[in-house]
């Protein structure tokens, strides 16, 4: 064992007691509430949408003439690969809700404040990609449903003045979905979507090093105990547990609940309702409630202002002079939120 350990330490020069350094970093109290440390919920989510698509991959062919074949068999014939599929959906769904969670929390404890600006900004971007890695896997099924939402989503994307006949094009491979469309689908969902996720997690993990995390004080606490507890073990221990947690809940609603066909795509039959992911319905029922260039560029400045909320607040702030104003906003936002999204999932479909 000694010549082992010279043999590894001659190679890679770190030592224990440095690696224990580079980890160890203290970490406030209020992480051991888990939703108050919810960037480890999606990042564990991400990481088993890497692992599963990876082998739905080496079945799935993305083309207008194969993709729905190839989801059958995944679904109906590959072994486990119900299973596999069934994660990889609910996997996503999880995520998605967990990323927005994560941004609520970030929100409604203003921890986007200085010196954090542009952190939000990376967390807003990632929130961006997740929804639309959602959307580009919902339309690889090549379903009825998920051939319909992608042409609703170009011809939308055609509304937004000056890039919007682009970015349809672009979205696309032309005017109209094509056998070139479905390949770019794949290529976004699998590959330029994620690489963009890993390089700005590692930029936003970076950050929260340099400027530690926001420390949130709590009435309950005891002002005799420590205020920090260390990331190892303690930390990663907590993770792990509700890693396991969620692959128990992941493989719970993957066999109870799981991922099934529906009709495919006929480019000739307009399905009388067309339903996007629950993640869409607020979108969807904002579109239905105004004309749709209204709706599109209301949308684009909803957008805008939450990246530049951090700014938006501080301006607020020396306005008001209030220190809850963007709670306030908040508030009223999250119930418009919900009942825009309640009331397009009451609506039969």
């Amino acid at each position: 064992m000694g010549s082992l350990d010279r043999w590894v330490s001659e190679r890679i020069p770190i030592s224990s007691a440095q690696l224990r350094e580079l980890t160890n970093e203290p970490v406030p109290n209020h992480l051991k509430r888990w939703w108050f440390c919810l960037g480890g919920t999606p990042a564990y989510l991400f990481v088993v949408q890497i692992v599963t698509g990876i082998l739905l991959a080496f079945y799935y062919q993305p083309s207008t003439g194969t993709a729905f074949e190839s989801v059958r068999y995944i679904t109906e014939e590959a072994t486990f690969g119900w299973y596999l599929r069934s994660l990889h959906k609910w996997g996503a769904t999880l995520m998605i809700a967990a990323v927005i969670l994560h941004q609520m929390r970030v929100y409604f404890t203003a921890a986007y404040r200085r010196p954090r600006e542009l952190n939000w900004v990376i967390g807003m971007t990632l929130l961006m990609c997740t929804l639309l890695c959602g959307f580009t896997g919902y339309s690889l099924v090549f379903e009825q449903l998920s051939f319909w939402g992608a042409t609703v989503a170009a011809n939308i994307s055609d509304a937004v003045p000056v890039v919007g006949g682009f970015a349809k094009h672009m979205l696309l491979g032309g005017d109209e979905y094509n056998s070139r469309t479905l390949s770019r689908f794949y290529i976004l969902h699998a590959a330029v979507f994620p690489m963009t996720m890993i390089l700005l997690i590692g930029v936003h993990i970076a950050f929260i090093r340099l400027h530690g995390v926001t420390e949130l004080k709590f009435g309950d606490e005891d002002p005799n105990k420590p205020d920090h507890f260390n990331f190892f073990p303690d930390h990663i221990l907590s993770e792990l547990m509700i890693g396991l947690v969620l692959m128990i809940l992941l493989s719970a609603l993957a066999t109870i609940l799981p991922a099934t066909m529906g009709p495919m795509a006929d480019p000739q039959l307009t399905p009388e309702v067309i339903k996007p992911e629950w993640f869409f319905y607020v979108s969807f029922r904002w579109l239905k409630l105004f004309s749709l260039t209204f709706a599109v560029l209301s949308t684009g400045f909803i957008v805008a202002a939450m990246f530049l909320w951090p700014w938006i607040d501080s301006f607020l702030l020396k306005l008001t002079g209030n220190e809850d104003i963007s709670v306030y906003i908040g508030i009223v936002a999250t119930f418009l939120l919900i009942g825009l999204t309640v009331w397009e999932a009451a609506v039969a479909h």
